[in-house]
């Protein structure tokens, strides 16, 4: 992995677990802390773009409140709620 790469995943971890909304830290930020260091860059650039949607937004579609849009909605989507849900399971 080059140097650009890590300092990216990096900071995305960091945007991650401080989003403004304490649930999209526990939800974005908690896929984060276990996956983004292997993330490969269509992932990760797939992560980045959820990433890039208002909190208040995510929260929403994360909860159920309001149906996911189609630019929004993709498998990596469901795998970062699935993983909070097997989380909170777990705990």
């Amino acid at each position: 992995m080059n140097d650009a790469l890590i300092i990216r995943k990096k900071q995305l971890l960091y945007r991650a677990n401080h989003r403004g909304i304490k649930e999209m830290d526990i939800i974005i930020g908690g896929y984060a802390d276990a996956f983004i260091m292997d993330m490969p860059v269509d992932v990760l650039d797939e992560f980045e773009k959820i990433m890039s949607e208002l909190d208040r937004d995510l929260l929403t579609w994360f909860v159920g409140e309001v149906e996911v849009p189609a630019h929004i909605k993709s498998p990596l989507f469901d795998t970062i709620l699935q993983h909070t849900i097997d989380r909170q399971k777990n705990k």
